[in-house]
């Protein structure tokens, strides 16, 4: 398995992460389990930050997933270009959520954009 392939195995934890991250801040207990969702839509501060990179989180992995998978497909990326974009966008990813949360709204839009550079990449390697 490619270092890029373990990226997308990475990045399919982070949403995850950000969601027990809302979850703990939140101050969720076991009665909150009967509808964690509207739980979630009603935190406030950090709690809902980290919700809300959660839900981003969930936004951006197909798209980069995707990209991978065409980019080792087509035959036309050099592996190490791959690796390369893969692992930017897992680091700019771990920057957003921090950023996120630490609400640091400005570098958190750059990192974003980051993020997209990385997914764009991948695509233009394919070619």
């Amino acid at each position: 398995m490619t270092l890029a392939y373990w990226c997308v195995f990475i990045a399919m934890f982070l949403p995850w992460l950000c969601a027990a991250y809302a979850k703990k801040s939140g101050g969720f207990s076991g009665r909150d389990n009967h509808n964690p969702r509207d739980f979630m839509a009603n935190t406030q501060g950090v709690a809902a930050r980290a919700n809300a990179a959660q839900q981003n989180s969930f936004e951006v992995f197909a798209p980069f997933a995707a990209a991978v998978i065409i980019a080792h497909t087509s035959g036309n990326a050099a592996q190490g270009s791959i690796n390369f974009w893969a692992l930017l966008f897992v680091f700019s990813r771990l920057a957003y959520i921090w950023l996120y949360i630490k609400d640091m709204a400005t570098m958190r839009s750059i990192v974003w954009a980051v993020g997209l550079l990385c997914i764009v990449a991948l695509f233009i390697a394919a070619i």
